[in-house]
């Protein structure tokens, strides 16, 4: 009996993300189409005082780098991710409900605490998107990033599936370099400082880590393997010898 070892992550993710693929499409969509209504009333309308975020050595070490724009914007398609690799209903529900309380958080920092970066010294005019970026995503609302906390959050999640299904390396540390490529790019397009980026680090940290004990399971144990016997025919689940 000849015995093929395949391996099941590729099966696994293509489950996950083919799973209710248009409702996690518009339940993003509209999840951060709310979370801007309000993210642009408290920039334009701030209750209180707003502070400048001071300037750390790191910052003024930091050039302006316009390439990095790519990678700052790819955060919107990066956040669908993590809701994009749930399996069940009640898991894209309760993953929807702890991002949301982070973005809440965020924003109830933002009513209390009105926080801007400090005025870019340099003429962007001449950088494609930087015209669109400016006027779309201000320099108000700065600490914490909003940008690395959800970026942040993303990480930690998928981080768990890949490593729940047993997929390469290589994959998750793509998974950790597109999260790195969107914290840098926030210091090098200028939209925030280093005290910013770690204040949204800290803030995805504080609802991410939570979220991983206190979610639904998918009901489905992930074995590295599925076993495939030449004699037997069908596919038969389980760990190879």
């Amino acid at each position: 009996m000849v015995v093929a070892l395949t391996p099941r992550w590729t099966a696994e993710i293509g489950r996950r993300m083919r799973r209710f693929f248009p409702l996690k499409v518009i339940g993003t969509t509209v999840f951060t189409s709310l979370f801007f209504i309000a993210y642009f009333q408290l920039l334009r309308h701030p209750a209180y005082p707003v502070t400048v975020m001071p300037l750390t050595a790191l910052d003024r070490l930091i050039p302006f780098q316009p390439n990095a724009l790519f990678a700052y914007l790819s955060l919107w398609l990066y956040i669908g991710v993590g809701p994009g690799l749930t399996l069940t209903f009640r898991e894209l529900v309760v993953y929807g409900a702890w991002i949301s309380a982070m973005c809440l958080a965020g924003l109830g920092i933002f009513y209390a605490w009105p926080t801007a970066v400090p005025p870019l010294l340099i003429d962007v005019s001449g950088y494609a998107g930087f015209a669109m970026l400016q006027g779309v995503d201000a320099a108000g609302n700065a600490c914490p990033s909003m940008h690395v906390a959800a970026a942040m959050f993303t990480v930690i999640r998928v981080e768990q599936v890949l490593r729940d299904a047993r997929t390469p390396v290589a994959l998750r540390l793509l998974n950790l370099l597109w999260f790195a490529a969107i914290a840098w790019s926030t210091l090098a397009v200028k939209q925030h400082v280093v005290l910013d980026a770690v204040a949204g680090a800290l803030l995805g940290i504080a609802f991410a880590l939570p979220s991983l004990h206190w979610r639904p399971r998918s009901g489905t144990e992930l074995w590295p393997f599925t076993q495939i016997s030449s004699t037997e025919g069908p596919k038969k689940e389980g760990i190879a010898p």
